[in-house]
C-alpha cells in the first residue's frame, strides 16, 4: 500500500470518527427531546433469570477472556450506516432476548428489560470479539458494527448461543435490505420472517431430569503454547471451500463434516505442535452440541452442551485415518440424547440445590471460576459448527456469505468455527498465538484430500 493510500485511509477514518461523535450527540439530544428518562420511570422493567449456562459467563469474563463471539454477513453492496442503525432500532424491540441489561442480585445475576436507546452502530475499528463492558453501551450485551459490505454482530455469550444470534442477525439483515432496496419486492414482508425465533424459554430447566452423574472430565489435555500476539490482538484466518466437495470427502470416509473437521484439527495439532511425539496428555477438542433438535426447542437463549473429541496422543507416527477413526468413535459415543440430557441435567441439579441457591453471589463466583479453570484445561481447543445458514429466496441475491469466530478461553489459544451458506463452507481460525503452523497444516490436509481452499486473513500475521 502506498503512502498516499495510507493517508487517504487515515483521513477517511478521521472523518468517520467525527461523524460518530456527531451521531452520538444527536442521539443524546433526541433522547432529551423525547423525555426518555421520564418514560423509563413509567415503564415496568420485566426481569428473568439467566439460563443455566449463562450463569457461568459473567463470573469468568475478563478483558482477555471475553466470552464474546461474532457472526457476520457479507452483502453484495456496501453497508449504509444510517440504514443499519434504523434497522437495529426497528428489530431490537421485538427480540426480548437481546433487549435486556444484566443486574447483580444477592444470589444470582438476572436480566432486566432495557428501555434505553439501542446501541449505536459503529464502523469496525477494533479487533474481533473484544470485551463488552456490561455497564457501558447503554447496558446492552451485544454490539453491531460494519466494514465495507459486511455486517458484524458480536454477542456476550450470556445472552444466547450461536443459534439465537443467527436468528437476530438474519432478521436485522432482512430489515436492512428492505430499507436499502425499497424498489425490491421482498414478498410484501414488513415484519419478522419467523415468529418462532422469539422464544426465550429456559430449555435447560424445562427438559431437566434429576441426575447426580457428572459427565464432564477434568483431566488436563495438551495445551498449545507459544509466542503470543500483543495484548488485545486477535489473529483471524478464513478458509473458504466448496460445501459439496467437503460432503463428498466425508461421504467417502463415512463420517460427518463435524467428525472430519475435528479429526483434521487434532491431526494438525499432533503433527505441528507435538511433532508426532507421544504425550502423557491427550489432545482434546471441545465440540458444542446444539440441543434443540433433540428436545424440540426453539429458544433463542443458550441451549447447548460441550462434548470432547479425545485422542490419546501416546504413539509416534499416527496416521490421519487412525485419528479419524478414534475421533469419530469418541464423538458418536457421546452424542446421544441420553448422554446429552445427563450432561446438562447435572448442571441444572446444582442450580436447583437448595443449599447452593442460598449461597451469596460472590462465593458462587469464586466457586464457578475454580470449576471452570479445571474443566477448561481438559480441552486443547474448541471447534464450533453453527451449521448451514438459510435465508428466504427473495433476499439471496443481496447476500454473499456468512462466517463467524469465537474468542479465546483459559488454556485455549486457538479455536475454530465453521458454517456454510449455499455451496460455500467457511472455516475460521481465531488465535492469540503468532505461530500459524497448525492452521497451515489444517488447510494443507484439506487440499491433499481434494478440497480447494481460498485463504483470507485480517492481516495480523503480516505485520
Amino acid at each position: 500500500m502506498s503512502e498516499r493510500d495510507r493517508n487517504r485511509g487515515k483521513e477517511r477514518w478521521k472523518q468517520e470518527k467525527r461523524k460518530r461523535k456527531k451521531r452520538r450527540k444527536n442521539r443524546q439530544q433526541l433522547e432529551k427531546q423525547q423525555n426518555v428518562s421520564r418514560r423509563k420511570k413509567r415503564e415496568v422493567a420485566a426481569w428473568e433469570r439467566l439460563d443455566n449456562t449463562a450463569n457461568l459467563f459473567p463470573a469468568i469474563a475478563t478483558q482477555n477472556m471475553t466470552n464474546v463471539y461474532r457472526i457476520s454477513v457479507t452483502l453484495s453492496d456496501h453497508v449504509e450506516r444510517d440504514l443499519l442503525q434504523q434497522a437495529l432500532d426497528e428489530v431490537l424491540p421485538v427480540f426480548d432476548t437481546f433487549r435486556v441489561r444484566m443486574r447483580k442480585g444477592l444470589f444470582w445475576n438476572y436480566f432486566e428489560t432495557n428501555y434505553k436507546a439501542p446501541p449505536l452502530v459503529e464502523l469496525e475499528d477494533k479487533y474481533p470479539c473484544s470485551y463488552i463492558e456490561p455497564y457501558e453501551n447503554n447496558g446492552y450485551l451485544f454490539r453491531v458494527s460494519y466494514y465495507r459490505n459486511r455486517i458484524n454482530l458480536e454477542v456476550f455469550h450470556v445472552l444466547a448461543d450461536g443459534m439465537g444470534a443467527v436468528n437476530f442477525l438474519r432478521e436485522l439483515t432482512y430489515c436492512y435490505l428492505r430499507l436499502a432496496h425499497p424498489e425490491t419486492d421482498f414478498g410484501g414482508q414488513k415484519g419478522l420472517s419467523d415468529l418462532t425465533s422469539l422464544s426465550t424459554e429456559d430449555s435447560y430447566v424445562k427438559n431437566y431430569k434429576k441426575s447426580h452423574n457428572k459427565g464432564y472430565k477434568t483431566a488436563r489435555a495438551v495445551e498449545v503454547k507459544g509466542e503470543h500476539l500483543p495484548t488485545g490482538e486477535l489473529g483471524v484466518i478464513h478458509g473458504s471451500m466448496s460445501l459439496s466437495a467437503v460432503k463428498q470427502v466425508c461421504h467417502q470416509r463415512d463420517v460427518s463434516i463435524n467428525e472430519y473437521m475435528t479429526a483434521v484439527f487434532i491431526y494438525s495439532i499432533y503433527k505441528e505442535y507435538l511433532k508426532e511425539n507421544p504425550s502423557s496428555r491427550p489432545i482434546a477438542v471441545a465440540v458444542p452440541v446444539n440441543l434443540r433438535p433433540y428436545f424440540e426447542s426453539v429458544t433463542t437463549r443458550n441451549f447447548f452442551v460441550m462434548v470432547s473429541a479425545v485422542y490419546a496422543a501416546d504413539r509416534t507416527g499416527e496416521s490421519f485415518d487412525r485419528i479419524l477413526e478414534l475421533v469419530t468413535m469418541s464423538l458418536r459415543e457421546q452424542i446421544t440424547k441420553e448422554h446429552l440430557e445427563e450432561l446438562f441435567s447435572y448442571n441444572v441439579s446444582n442450580q436447583k440445590n437448595i443449599f447452593l441457591r442460598s449461597v451469596p453471589m460472590f462465593i458462587k463466583v469464586l466457586a464457578m471460576r475454580f470449576v471452570y479453570r479445571s474443566s477448561a484445561r481438559a480441552n486443547t481447543s474448541t471447534l464450533t459448527n453453527i451449521g448451514a445458514f438459510q435465508v428466504q429466496k427473495e433476499y439471496e441475491p443481496f447476500i454473499e456469505k456468512f462466517h463467524g469466530m469465537i474468542a479465546m478461553s483459559t488454556g485455549q489459544h486457538i479455536k475454530a468455527l465453521l458454517c456454510s451458506y449455499r455451496d460455500e463452507l467457511v472455516l475460521n481460525f481465531s488465535s492469540t498465538l503468532r505461530d500459524v503452523s497448525i492452521q497451515r497444516r489444517f488447510f494443507r490436509k484439506l487440499v491433499e484430500d481434494g478440497i480447494e481452499v481460498t485463504i483470507e486473513s485480517n492481516g495480523v500475521y503480516y505485520e
